[in-house]
């Protein structure tokens, strides 16, 4: 009977350990419950705070963009904005310049020396960044009213040469005024045959890199092969006028009608925006108002394409587009001429002197070809060469 005591006794400890266990865990498990729910309380509002702050930032930026767009505007159309522009970027300058001054003459162990010349120079930086801010400003105005200072610039910039050609003093005087000689080695200048050497120049030529305003060059001469095999009189303006061509690059001619093209043989990473189109259809204007009894047609030859609003405007404008064309070197560039004063049958090759003053009528036994092979065997012969001290004839 006592034994059956005890082991109660026992029983009754293991169900009180085992309550309070129990009541324990609850109360743990309720405490982090209510941690849990705590803490997704604070993550919510932390969410609600940086939404507000974002779309507060939002409108910040949207409202820097809208006075960064407006100060564009500006200077895009107000050049009477420029000086005060320049004005307020000075006064943003002056306001940092004076907190580094006033923290010089200010600190602990003040150095009013540096601060006498900071302040000496960064009055003169200001002025000079003034300066070069109206010029900036000049320039994109000038660029917006007339998008072919754009392209001028990018040919000062390009470094490299008008078509590939290189000296070589190890020719003669005479050699060095053939232009084949800027293609050949002296060993295959001197032993090739006539054929063959200035069929090798002209392949090289094609190969050689070129300058953006010689490959500009070229884009025109094929255009205008195109319009001379369609029955077209070409004159080549954009060639012999260069930029005092007021963007009418050729103007090709027939019984019919007169063709006024402009060309831009654009990489295909850049696109014609409306600027130009409106550059063009001015001087195509200017150029009907000067011949009001011919029919005049106005192309817009490019090797990229254009804007959507600048597609629209030429449609509206009455321009006809001609994208994504490409100069394919490939074409017939030989000028085969019969010369009026002597008879000669007589070839151009498109780095001679003379080639682009020679023109090609078909009526008069005169054409293009591809290769030096199809000149020769037709009996003409290549243009003599051309020194500074004169050419024969």
């Amino acid at each position: 009977m006592e034994n059956f005591g005890v082991a109660q006794a026992f029983q009754n400890v293991d169900l009180l350990r085992t309550n309070f266990k129990m009541g324990y865990y609850e109360d743990k498990k309720q405490e982090l419950e209510e941690l849990l729910i705590l803490i997704k309380g604070e993550k919510e509002k932390l969410r609600v705070a940086a939404l507000s702050e974002r779309k507060q930032l939002d409108e910040e930026l949207e409202k820097c963009e809208m006075i960064e767009n407006g100060v564009k505007q500006l200077t895009k159309e107000r050049q009477i904005g420029f000086p005060w522009l320049a004005k307020a970027y000075e006064e943003l300058f002056a306001l940092r310049d004076y907190e580094l001054v006033s923290f010089l003459r200010n600190k602990s162990k003040p150095a009013l020396r540096a601060s006498e010349i900071v302040k000496e120079q960064t009055g003169l930086r200001r002025e000079a960044e003034s300066k070069r801010k109206v010029a900036e400003y000049l320039v994109e105005y000038y660029e917006s009213i007339a998008p072919f200072l754009i392209d001028l610039k990018e040919e000062v910039d390009d470094g490299s040469t008008e078509d590939g050609k290189r000296v070589n003093m190890d020719y003669t005087k005479e050699e060095r005024s053939d232009a084949v000689s800027d293609y050949l080695t002296k060993e295959e200048y001197r032993k090739l045959s006539t054929e063959k050497k200035n069929q090798l120049a002209l392949d090289r030529f094609w190969k050689r890199r070129k300058s953006k305003q010689f490959i500009g060059k070229l884009y025109e001469r094929y255009v205008g092969y195109l319009y001379e095999e369609k029955g077209y009189d070409v004159d080549y303006v954009g060639i012999f006028k260069g930029y005092e061509d007021l963007g009418r690059d050729l103007i090709c001619e027939n019984k019919d009608e007169m063709v006024v093209i402009q060309c831009k043989n654009w990489s295909k990473f850049r696109t014609i925006y409306e600027k130009h189109i409106f550059q063009f259809f001015g001087t195509v204007f200017q150029y009907e108002d000067e011949n009001p009894n011919k029919k005049i047609r106005a192309i817009f030859y490019t090797s990229t394409s254009l804007s959507d609003l600048a597609s629209r405007f030429a449609k509206k404008l009455g321009i006809e587009l001609i994208e994504n064309f490409k100069l394919d070197q490939n074409y017939p560039s030989i000028k085969c001429n019969i010369s009026r004063s002597s008879g000669d049958k007589i070839y151009h090759l498109p780095f001679d002197q003379q080639y682009d003053k020679t023109k090609i009528e078909k009526d008069k036994d005169e054409f293009y070809c591809k290769t030096i092979k199809e000149a020769e065997r037709a009996g003409f012969r290549r243009a003599f060469r051309y020194s500074k001290l004169g050419s024969r004839k």
